[in-house]
C-alpha cells in the first residue's frame, strides 16, 4: 500500500516520503516548500496561510503517491 499524507504531517515530511510532492505542492501555490517554516509547519498550517484547499493538495498527492506505487 502506498504511503499516505495527512493534514497533520510537517512539509519536510512530506518531501521526505517522496521528494516529487514538492512539485505538487509548489504547483498548488506553496512556492516556499523550501524555507526554514516549513521545518515545523503541518500541511494544514501551511495550506491555511497560503489560502489553499487543504483535502484538495491531500488528495493529489495521496493520488500521486498511489500511482507512482502503481507504476513501480
Amino acid at each position: 500500500m502506498a504511503k499516505q499524507i495527512d493534514k497533520s504531517m510537517l512539509i519536510h515530511e512530506i518531501i521526505e516520503v517522496d521528494p516529487g510532492n514538492a512539485a505538487i505542492l509548489m504547483a498548488a501555490g506553496m512556492h516556499c516548500v523550501g524555507c526554514p517554516s516549513a521545518a515545523m509547519e503541518s500541511l494544514e498550517e501551511a495550506c491555511m496561510v497560503h489560502g489553499m484547499n487543504c483535502d484538495e493538495v491531500i488528495a493529489d498527492i495521496n493520488a500521486y503517491l498511489a500511482k507512482k506505487e502503481a507504476n513501480a
